[in-house]
């Protein structure tokens, strides 16, 4: 009888990249649904901002009051790597310790009940075993791990070290695998993935790697993921805009837009450069825009929080993600002077107000115009209805088309339509297939 494995993957889509290479590494184990039931859980912890910590925190302990006697207990990850010493000492629950450099040599520390903390960080390549989860069409790809930039709110360099590019090779040899396995859709991700290359001495790698894919027959769509202010070039914007395979979705979190926060927040652009940049991605056609802010950042008093409030009201970025501040230790702001956290609080409620707003009107804009989608499968809102997104969203991420008349055709998951927006329905866009593509 084969054990069984329950894997709880948290955090960023990169983190679930690693989840996947250790499903790959464990293929012979059952995956199961409950902790209860299976011999061995892994939790891949997130360890980012505190938010993110407190999640992770809460899931290793709720795995532990659920699982069965004599079962393995397994914390990986960001959280881990961050503060082994200190994890290792509070949870004595947890059977075995490992960072972001072991994953695929998870099987090997199950059987010997081992903890380890590799001092590289793991980088997966065409050569790892991977299972990949929530979709027989659509694969994450990691285009690297690391960061070269230096923002002074964020401490990933602090436990995921400098840029460490993958050959364009090997994300090729990658890609031709999982397409002859029939994914079809691909999101390209990293850190910064308009720095990818820059550590092997590539300036273009990212335009010339768009170049590679687009001639991979079996493609249908992709679209890049995390692009960086000051390494995001117009030329990039140019091969991203004129590729038949990649969206024209832009991924670019600018995190503020005052010239203080910006120089503060260590950014590297000015208001004025930022905004170019954020127009020229918007005056590409049928283009899609999605940013990121921080709220109560050191050094924001209420003049900046006003401009960065206006200046995404009159953009109307397609979708907006706020983050409260969080300060983290080993950072440049953990030591400036803080704000109040019912201050930050409540500045991020009225961003998110505005976020809201910004996606109502990106939502809108849909309505009586055709569009080419993705089927998902039956949508959870009701059986009746099927689950789609616009094809130049990325998966799980940017929302929910509901579809309420297949016109009589035979529909399966990964299957490409072009259709017609007809209403908006509690920020739901509803739509009728027209045509198979």
């Amino acid at each position: 009888m084969s054990k069984r494995l329950h894997l709880i993957s948290l955090g960023c889509n990169k983190n679930l990249v690693d989840s996947e290479v250790m499903l790959g590494k464990l293929k012979d184990y059952k995956i199961v649904n409950e902790p209860k039931d299976a011999d061995v859980i892994i939790v891949n912890t997130c360890g980012f901002i505190e938010a993110a910590k407190a999640e992770s925190i809460n899931a290793i302990l709720e795995a532990h009051n659920q699982r069965k006697k004599d079962s393995l207990l397994v914390v990986s990850g960001c959280l881990s790597q961050r503060y082994k010493d200190e994890l290792i000492k509070e949870l004595p629950e947890v059977d075995i310790f490992t960072g972001v450099g072991d994953y695929d040599r998870i099987d090997e520390l199950i059987s010997l009940k081992k903890s380890s903390f590799s001092p590289q960080v793991y980088l997966s390549s065409e050569n790892s075993p991977r299972i990949i989860t929530n979709s027989n069409y659509h694969a994450y790809i990691k285009l690297s791990e690391g960061c070269n930039q230096t923002c002074s709110f964020c401490a990933i360099p602090t436990f995921k070290g400098k840029l460490k590019s993958r050959t364009i090779d090997s994300i090729i040899t990658e890609v031709c695998s999982l397409i002859e396995k029939g994914f079809k859709d691909f999101s390209f991700i990293s850190q910064d993935s308009s720095s990818f290359g820059r550590d092997l001495g590539l300036k273009d790698a990212l335009i010339d790697l768009i170049k590679q894919v687009e001639l991979m027959p079996g493609i249908k769509s992709a679209r890049i993921l995390y692009l960086y202010p000051t390494t995001t070039s117009f030329e990039l914007i140019d091969a991203i805009s004129e590729s038949p395979i990649f969206q024209n979705y832009f991924d670019i979190p600018i995190q503020h837009i005052s010239n203080k926060m910006l120089k503060i927040m260590k950014r590297g652009l000015n208001r004025e450069k930022t905004i170019k940049l954020l127009e020229y991605m918007k005056s590409k056609p049928n283009s899609f825009i999605r940013t990121a802010v921080i709220a109560g950042h050191p050094g924001e008093d209420e003049r900046d929080f006003w401009e960065l409030k206006e200046f995404l009201e009159e953009f109307e970025f397609d979708r907006v993600s706020v983050f409260e501040y969080s300060n983290e230790e080993n950072t440049t702001a953990f030591n400036m002077k803080q704000l109040e956290p019912k201050i930050i609080s409540q500045r991020a409620s009225i961003l998110g107000e505005v976020a809201k707003e910004s996606m109502q009107k990106s939502l809108d804009k849909m309505v009586n115009k055709e569009i080419e989608l993705i089927i998902e499968g039956v949508s959870k809102e009701h059986e009746l209805l099927l689950s789609a997104r616009d094809k130049r969203w990325a998966f799980e991420i940017d929302g929910e088309i509901l579809i309420n008349d297949s016109n009589g055709f035979d529909v399966k998951s990964g299957d490409y339509f072009r259709a017609k927006v007809t209403q908006i329905a509690d920020s739901y866009p509803i739509a009728t297939l027209l045509k198979k593509v």
